[in-house]
């Protein structure tokens, strides 16, 4: 085939830009991935919502995919790792690891081009972005975890905690809660009718995933709007809620469902089915502003989970992205160029080189048995 056609050509042939290593820093809950480039333009992302001991050595594992590689080719790049192995392709390591890779190739390809990412991902649909938690908007907790079924007691301390939000934000503002897959459906089904009064935007994660049928009755019996999505990945694990019609309101986190690529086609798969985003996101400022680059640059979009003062997720001083919080609990399109967030590598390096330490959750319930959550 002659080299002139156009669709052999895959090649950046404007730039020789070639990836030649990779950095990892653990600190925390959050390893820290930096691809570099012989133009000496590098890219950062988050590897989170994983054991980071493993996580970090296959990261280090997969750049062997990637090195010599050119890093604008990002969707192929992609397909590259997940494809690499059929008996690992999906998994949640996989998939996070891949996240934190695809991340940091989008933000060398912003700074390569001197661009915000949301640029590159068809430009700007909005002017701001609406977040959580502000004046005008709180997500609201169970509390506690629950046994199989719910007592009147437990019910009772749930609606008075969301109507003290909603007396907290007014009329105008949101009120959503979160039963992080923790409340059995059927107290969940009992608290949908007393929580009517307060106009819920939604109710997260009313279930555990694994069972499609479970979101359908808890669906055919809750006329509140639902959303879930956060413990899903890719456009595979999305599609059955989007399908059944199980789903109002879709909440992919980016560093969880494979990054910037994979969040961008979710949108799009879900903007076929009319369900706005309202993205999860409890992340560094590498994993916040990524996602926030995907909701600029996608037309159905609600609302986005906004943590930026947890030093659990977002250690102070390490990542910085400039930002400012409006009265109306919007903020601005995240800047540029690539994510717009400056790393502190040197204090990155002097921390991962104290003791890490990770404990598996291992919540139970009063009988000693194994909770969800």
């Amino acid at each position: 085939m002659p080299d002139n056609i156009p669709g052999v050509q895959v090649a950046d042939r404007s730039s020789s830009i070639r990836i030649t290593a990779m950095k990892t820093y653990w600190v925390g809950p959050i390893v820290y991935v930096k691809i570099e480039t012989n133009h000496g333009i590098s890219g950062w992302g988050d590897l989170k919502g994983v054991d980071p001991r493993p996580a970090k050595v296959l990261v280090e594992s997969l750049f062997e995919l990637i090195n010599g590689e050119n890093p604008t080719r990002i969707e192929y790049l992609w397909q590259k790792l997940f494809r690499a192995h059929r008996n690992m392709r999906g998994g949640s390591f996989m998939v996070h690891t891949i996240a934190a890779i695809d991340i940091a190739l989008w933000d060398i390809a912003g700074k390569l081009w001197n661009t915000p990412i949301y640029r590159l991902l068809g430009g700007p649909t909005r002017d701001r972005i609406r977040v959580y938690h502000t004046p005008k908007a709180v997500k609201v907790g169970p509390p506690g975890i629950f046994e199989h079924c719910g007592t009147p007691a437990d019910i009772s301390r749930m609606v008075n905690a969301i109507k003290a939000a909603r007396e907290k934000v007014g009329p105008d503002g949101a009120v959503m809660f979160d039963s992080h897959s923790a409340v059995p459906p059927a107290t969940l089904i009992q608290l949908a009718s007393a929580i009517k009064p307060y106009d819920v935007l939604f109710i997260e994660e009313p279930g555990v995933p694994g069972n499609i049928e479970s979101f359908k009755r808890v669906k055919q019996h809750i006329d509140i709007p639902l959303a879930l999505g956060e413990r899903d990945r890719t456009i595979w694990g999305m599609i059955p809620y989007l399908q059944e019609g199980c789903v109002d309101v879709l909440q992919p986190d980016c560093c969880h469902t494979g990054g910037i690529s994979q969040m961008k086609k979710i949108a799009a798969l879900a903007e076929a089915y009319y369900v706005p985003l309202a993205p999860h996101c409890t992340a560094t400022f590498l994993g916040i502003a990524a996602s926030l680059h995907v909701v600029s640059s996608i037309p159905l979009f609600l609302i986005h989970e906004f943590y930026p003062d947890n030093a659990g997720f977002n250690l102070p001083g390490v990542t910085k992205m400039a930002y400012e919080l409006d009265k109306d609990g919007y903020i601005g399109l995240p800047p540029g160029p690539g994510l717009g967030v400056e790393v502190d590598e040197a204090r990155l390096a002097t921390e991962s080189k104290k003791p890490q330490t990770y404990r598996w959750p291992g919540a139970k319930l009063k009988d000693g048995s194994i909770a969800d959550y």
